[in-house]
């Protein structure tokens, strides 16, 4: 026993030299700690073997009182360093999903603006009814989605506070028209109807002179198989296709609103149409469709009710969703620079 504690007497300064250093390499432990205050505050070494054990626990607990900072949690050096993960996902998101959207609202856009230049809209002769004209529909709808989503895709991308209050307040603004639009909607169903019928019979009556109205009503005509707004006599409002009109139209309907439009099931026949009106019901009910678009539609609604819905509260929640993120990220990013970024973070 005498020879093993002069044995670590001879290599005592040895271990203290090493142990000296791992303190001094550590980051977690204080660099002016040295062995000489080591010594000073356990003691020289004892002679016994049960002094070792209680020396090594008393160094564990003397490390770990000097240590100032735990070693899962330290103060960060730079800001970028001190911003979480969902920080960076909010601004990706954001980011992404107005870019995604600005660009489709410029494609509506551009879509508006080649039919008016292509119809020569803007020709003397025309702007007086431009104001009616349905292409002028996709050029502010594509304005207003470009416009909106732009503000919001720089706010996330420069961090720009003003224009990521500016889109969420446009956001919350466009949730809650929606919102009163589909309750007024449901509670003025009369009115609505109405309001759809002058609507339908104005295209009607327009129906020769303007292209894309002529497309949206023989749309709306093949796709429901209807034929006017309550029924086939409702062509009586066009010139072309009015009994006292001149032409071979007069007392006639739309080729859309044949039952059977294809001659030989091949070839598309634009006369199936010619003088329908001046048959009685029974034999025009087997030339053309007798009832109106107008109740086509409500009944088409009504099938399609569930999917119409199941759309509309998708659409409102990918809004709701937008929004949110965009207030998370707004909050961040207002926090981050009232702190100057500097906060403990996990390391």
């Amino acid at each position: 026993m005498s020879g093993f504690s002069v044995s670590r007497r001879l290599f005592w300064p040895f271990w203290s030299r090493r142990a000296t250093a791992q303190n001094e390499s550590s980051p977690l432990i204080p660099k002016e700690g040295s062995a000489d205050d080591e010594e000073s505050l356990y003691g020289p070494p004892a002679d016994d073997d049960s002094a070792e054990p209680q020396r090594d626990v008393e160094e564990s607990q003397g490390s770990s009182r000097s240590d100032p900072h735990p070693k899962s949690f330290r103060p960060c050096n730079r800001r970028s360093s001190c911003r979480s993960a969902s920080d960076h996902c909010l601004k990706g998101l954001v980011f992404l999903s107005n870019l995604l959207f600005s660009v489709l609202g410029m494609v509506v856009l551009c879509l508006g603006l080649w039919g008016l230049i292509t119809k020569e809209s803007f020709a003397q002769e025309r702007i007086g009814s431009i104001g009616t004209d349905p292409m002028l529909v996709f050029v502010t709808l594509g304005s207003l989605l470009s416009a909106l989503c732009l503000s919001g895709c720089v706010g996330a991308l420069r961090e720009n506070g003003c224009l990521l209050r500016c889109f969420s307040a446009a956001v919350l603004a466009l949730i809650a028209a929606q919102v009163l639009a589909a309750i007024v909607a449901f509670g003025l169903r009369g009115e609505v109807e109405g309001h759809l019928r002058t609507a339908l019979l104005a295209a009607m009556a327009r129906y020769q002179d303007d292209l894309d109205l002529r497309f949206i009503v023989d749309e709306i005509q093949a796709g429901l198989q209807c034929c006017g707004a309550d029924d086939y006599r409702d062509w009586e409002v066009n010139i072309y296709y009015n009994c006292s009109a001149p032409g071979a139209l007069a007392c006639g309907v739309p080729a859309t609103c044949c039952v059977a439009p294809l001659e030989n099931g091949t070839v598309w026949n634009s006369q199936c149409g010619v003088g329908a009106r001046l048959l009685d019901v029974f034999s025009a009910q087997s030339v053309v469709f007798l009832g109106g678009c107008l109740g086509e539609t409500s009944r088409w609604v009504q099938r399609h009710a569930g999917a119409i819905g199941a759309a509309a509260i998708v659409a409102l929640a990918v809004q709701i969703l937008t929004l949110s993120a965009t207030t998370r990220l707004l909050d961040a990013i207002q926090w981050h620079k009232a702190t100057g970024g500097r906060h403990p973070c996990r390391a």
